[in-house]
């Protein structure tokens, strides 16, 4: 029920009118078929009469045209009418706007929806930062933080930088372009941080006392001023003082502002190690440790121990290879077109080599099980069990599951691959990943190999004993390695 009125006198109301009850308030009772209008009897309709509002309408002409219900003006010959009307006569070249005679325009002005820009004022703005559309820089701060709390983590507490920058990634929002300038600025830092070392310890007084992070800083800075271009100079200076600021430490900006001016200064004229000078030149044109270019010399002679020691993988890639349960090798190939990656086939049949592709274990064809991550060295270990189809095999160290996986698939869903560790939350690893690849014939347990079990013997097609070790030989492709990894290990 709409809601009372009353008016002057007291009357209850219905819309401004009389349509209660002067008595009780209520609504006037309506005569049995009465129709109304706003609450008021309407008049009585002739037979075909029509009405408008409840109004009778004025009848119409033979070919009279109505506006909104009412004859509209007779039309002269040719002319024309906006909204019903007769539009004022149009001057020669003359511009109008909705009907209307556009303002004339001044040389060079521009109109906004016919009147003069700045004809009318502004409407008041409420008082607060007005924003400007953001630069475009080859490193954006954001990369640039993200690598300096990655390489914070790996230098200051013995992080391996996989697995750093993968959770890094986890707890905040970076484009896909910063996640793959920060794994280059981070991978970039650690092959070369004893070349970054040499020269920033010539331009520190007492480097060993600096603040970590500032000293990480500096590093990361470094890098890109030595080793990348596209990121200028100024703008690597002016980044590294503002995290600093951002870092709490005001006192240590002049530092960082002086040190990095001064390396761009000097660059040109640095002094670097030869060949000739020997491990030196290794240790630091190569980041190699003392100890480890000492022993492969022993081990290999001159000339393999330089090959070893100053082999680079190329650009970061990753080595995946495809699920052999659900991808051919043409199939493997549609999907890395599919992703944009730049990817070139591997030296192991099975094996591509994807460039740029940060965060990939994100990626929702890996997380749906098509691809699996995994070195040429796993895969060839595999490769020399030379599985077959229906065979028990064990695998005895098989965390985290690359190689009884790369098996499992050989092997097409058929047979057992019983896959051990002595470590629960090791076995929980291959048990994920066999989930992730639906492998059924994979059978993890926590075991520990070197425990003879009778009741085992002679059912074993094959035993793979792929041992733990340093990982040495793949040190060109997780340069952290270089700082966990001692004589003594």
């Amino acid at each position: 029920m709409a809601d009372e009125k009353r008016n002057p006198k007291g009357k209850p109301t219905q819309y401004g009118r009389l349509g209660t009850d002067r008595r009780s308030g209520h609504p006037a009772p309506r005569p049995g078929g009465e129709r109304r209008s706003s609450a008021r009897p309407a008049g009585p309709r002739q037979e075909g009469e029509k009405r408008v509002y409840g109004r009778p309408t004025v009848p119409r002409q033979e070919g009279e045209k109505r506006v909104y219900g009412r004859p509209a003006a007779p039309r002269q010959e040719g002319e024309k009418r906006v909204y019903g009307c007769p539009a004022a006569p149009r001057q020669e070249g003359e511009k109008r706007v909705y009907g209307c005679p556009a303002a004339p325009r001044q040389e060079g002005e521009k109109p906004v929806y016919g009147r003069p820009a700045g004809s009318r004022p502004d409407r008041p703005r409420p008082d607060g930062p007005t924003f400007s559309a953001p630069q475009a820089f080859s490193l954006s701060l954001d990369a640039r933080r993200s690598a300096l709390l990655v390489l914070n983590r790996v230098l200051n507490e013995s992080g391996y930088a996989a697995l750093s920058l993968d959770d890094h990634f986890k707890s905040v929002r970076l484009s896909p372009q910063d996640k793959r300038l920060c794994t280059r600025i981070v991978y970039q830092t650690l092959e070369n941080l004893g070349r970054i070392d040499f020269v920033l310890n010539s331009l520190l007084e007492e480097p060993e006392r600096l603040e970590k992070r500032v000293r990480n800083l500096l590093r990361l800075s470094a890098c890109q001023i030595l080793l990348l271009d596209r990121v200028p100079d100024s703008a690597v200076v002016n980044e590294a003082v503002k995290i600093t600021r951002d870092m709490g430490l005001e006192d240590m900006t002049g530092l960082v502002n002086g040190v990095l001016r001064n390396l761009i200064r000097k660059k040109d004229d640095i002094a670097w190690p030869v060949p000739e000078e020997g491990s030196r030149y290794y240790e630091i044109m190569h980041s190699q440790p003392a100890w480890l270019v000492e022993q492969l010399q022993k081990d290999y002679g001159e000339d393999e121990a330089h090959r070893i020691l100053t082999w680079q993988s190329a650009d970061h890639c990753i080595t995946i290879r495809p699920n052999l349960m659900r991808k051919s090798a043409q199939g493997m190939e549609e999907l890395l077109k599919s992703k944009g990656w730049r990817y070139e086939k591997g030296q192991m049949p099975h094996a591509w080599y994807v460039y740029g592709a940060a965060d990939i274990t994100r990626d929702p064809d890996y997380l749906a099980g098509a691809f699996s991550i995994q070195g040429e060295g796993s895969m060839l270990a595999a490769e020399a069990v030379q599985v077959g189809l229906g065979q028990q095999v064990l695998d005895t160290c098989a965390a985290p599951g690359g190689k009884t996986a790369y098996m499992a698939e050989q092997m097409q869903g058929t047979g057992r691959v019983q896959a051990w560790d002595v470590h629960e939350h090791r076995v929980e690893l291959i048990r994920s990943l066999a989930e992730r690849l639906r492998l059924y014939n994979i059978r993890p347990a926590v075991h520990d190999a070197l425990v003879y079990r009778e009741q085992l013997e002679t059912m074993m097609d094959a035993v793979l004993i792929d041992a733990p070790c340093t990982g040495t030989g793949v040190l060109a492709d997780k340069p952290d390695l270089k700082q966990r990894v001692n004589e003594e290990s």
